[in-house]
């Protein structure tokens, strides 16, 4: 089981002890707690906040997760890591949670999948709770599908911007982009060069109806960022706290706890499986 408490020690790795390099198992100090998010239509969803462990944080990033329904939850690695790390190295607090009817190790959300159509009582729920813990310059991180439910509900007063991970742009259409247009928050899409559904060249033609809107494409990368997390995390913190130090540090100087990730070893993040594109290194499964 994650920690979700408790977990301290100094926040930018600066003890002189030993440095250890930072794995995809390592936990960073932070205040860690399992909370719990209260959507309009009735239903209980269940999540994690952190927070540094010493410190305010400058920002907040609510993270929206892949397809339920093809093995996405809020223990997805890249939002596991962000949980993991960010707070210590960069000062930013993370929510993740499971949308209607989704499980992970942190318990099963009521309802169920709704193809992006009540999710938008989700979404709500989620900022909703930011807003009411006061947690800082709120910005929505959505992966796949997590991008889809960001565009189309996500363009709230209450949210300052959005990070977009391999935006498929299935469940959103040009009315979302319009509004995102017209809002003039910031948006990041980051798009692998090898995408399953979406590549740079077709996404920058599809988001040039927001003019803001900036798409970075990640050479080598594919829909799951398998062994591309730190690049993504970069790109992340980059964003939403500039003034943090990047690239990330890929080593810690402090305690540091270790989390199980076994469980999640035969979980893939796809976000479709009907229209495949090829790339190198099929079959990637989440680290």
């Amino acid at each position: 089981m994650f920690p979700t408490g408790g977990v301290t020690g100094p926040t930018a790795g600066q003890t002189g002890q030993v440095s250890t390099p930072i794995r995809a198992s390592s936990i960073l100090p932070g205040r860690r707690e399992e909370i719990e998010l209260h959507t309009a239509d009735g239903l209980r969803l269940v999540g994690e906040l952190a927070r540094p462990a010493h410190r305010a944080p400058v920002a907040t990033l609510v993270c929206l997760h892949p397809l339920p329904t093809h093995g996405g939850m809020m223990d997805s690695h890249v939002f596991r890591k962000a949980a993991w790390r960010l707070p210590a190295l960069a000062d930013l607090a993370v929510l993740r949670f499971n949308t209607r009817g989704t499980s992970s190790m942190r318990g099963t959300s009521e309802g169920t999948f709704d193809n992006a159509v009540s999710e938008r009582y989700d979404v709500a729920a989620a900022i909703e709770y930011a807003e009411f813990h006061e947690l800082p310059e709120i910005w929505l991180l959505g992966w796949s599908f997590g991008t889809d439910l960001t565009l189309r509900y996500g363009c709230d007063p209450a949210v300052a911007g959005a990070v977009l991970l391999s935006p498929p742009l299935r469940f959103s259409g040009p009315e979302d982009l319009a509004n995102w247009a017209s809002a003039g928050k910031p948006i990041t899409a980051l798009v692998p060069e090898f995408d399953d559904y979406l590549r740079p060249e077709e996404a920058r033609e599809r988001f040039a109806a927001v003019p803001q809107a900036e798409v970075v494409g990640v050479p080598g990368a594919k829909h799951l960022w398998v062994g591309d997390a730190e690049t993504v995390l970069d790109e992340i913190v980059r964003r939403v706290n500039p003034s943090a130090h990047v690239p990330l540090p890929t080593s810690w100087d402090g305690p540091l706890e270790t989390g199980d990730v076994s469980a999640y070893a035969d979980r893939t993040v796809a976000a479709f499986a009907d229209r495949p594109v090829p790339g190198p290194a099929a079959g990637q499964r989440e680290s």
